[in-house]
């Protein structure tokens, strides 16, 4: 395993980590979850990326009881929490000051430690001021109950925007954002936050980088039983990220990994890591076969040489970033 630092903060997180999004505490319970994180930590992996709003706060319930009963060392992990989602109260979601500190305390409270090492803002709230936000994440910080802060989903001027009211007023400036980033999902990555990495020095923590498994193969003929896409709630997967154009270029996507002697998968997470500006690829797995395949991208970046990358970006046809 390789480590990167989260931008210009100090803090290290493996190339690749593992989140429980959609998995812990839906697809997967306690068990398959500890054999999962296992095989990602036994493999290298430090960072653990959760949410309050994952399983309505199940799944770092179930985090939180992996870690504890595995006996590891909290300086050996990287842990994560985002707040905005927190229940059905009128004050139970967005990130005014009282659901922030709240939120924040009951996810340490879920996950049984006592802080994480970052925490994001999981969107942006139209309804509290930025000011109030970025205030009420420093005093997070400075209470220990986190070490960084950051945003998940925000535009790049609403966080120049946070970043310059921090440094008006001697507070914590927000470190790291968490966009969904893969071969389909490029421009705001790539593009609108070219800024925060230059000025900023902001570090990323990317996620769906299998384009919720379209990037796998797994839907070129059609959408097998217990997949994601079968979910409830997950209908928009079909509509807007499992289209017939997109799984056209996925097809011909697979021959190249095939004669890079990888899986389709592997290549999709090792192309996300040749961009520089990613910190760490934040995979998801619903069994330890799952994790110890996603892994193995490692060895396939190397073979992502500027010849393929071409080959790959003529397939997509997107490298103008419009979609």
């Amino acid at each position: 395993m390789n480590y990167r630092r989260l931008g210009k903060a100090g803090i290290k997180l493996s190339e690749l980590s593992l989140g429980a999004w959609v998995t812990f505490g839906e697809q997967v319970g306690l068990d398959v979850a500890e054999q999962c994180m296992t095989a990602a930590f036994d493999l290298g992996v430090n960072f653990f990326d959760n949410a309050e709003g994952y399983a309505q706060g199940e799944a770092e319930v179930v985090m939180g009881k992996v870690i504890k009963k595995k006996g590891w060392k909290r300086e050996d992990l990287v842990l994560s929490t985002k707040i905005f989602w927190g229940g059905k109260g009128p004050n139970d979601t967005g990130l005014s000051h009282k659901h922030v500190i709240e939120g924040v305390n009951n996810a340490l409270r879920r996950l049984q430690v006592e802080y994480v090492d970052l925490v994001f803002c999981h969107r942006p709230d139209p309804n509290t001021p930025i000011e109030e936000t970025v205030r009420v994440m420093d005093q997070v910080v400075r209470s220990g109950k986190a070490f960084y802060w950051g945003t998940s989903e925000w535009s790049a001027a609403q966080i120049m925007r946070a970043d310059g009211l921090a440094r008006q007023y001697g507070l914590t400036p927000p470190a790291m954002e968490q966009p969904q980033y893969n071969m389909f999902v490029r421009r705001r990555f790539e593009k609108e936050y070219d800024i925060l990495y230059k000025e900023l020095g902001y570090g990323t923590t990317i996620f769906s980088p299998l384009a919720s498994g379209l990037l796998s193969g797994k839907y070129n003929n059609g959408i097998p039983a217990g997949s994601r896409a079968t979910l409830p709630g997950y209908d928009w997967l079909k509509e807007h990220v499992i289209t017939p154009q997109r799984i056209e270029k996925v097809k011909q996507l697979a021959p190249l990994a095939s004669d890079l002697g990888v899986t389709l998968a592997q290549m999709a997470l090792a192309w996300c890591l040749k961009n520089p500006n990613v910190s760490t690829v934040i995979t998801g797995a619903s069994r330890p076969e799952q994790v110890k395949e996603n892994m193995k991208a490692l060895d396939a970046v190397a073979k992502l040489t500027p010849d393929v990358m071409e080959r790959i970006e003529q397939i997509l046809g997107n490298e103008s970033l419009e979609e």
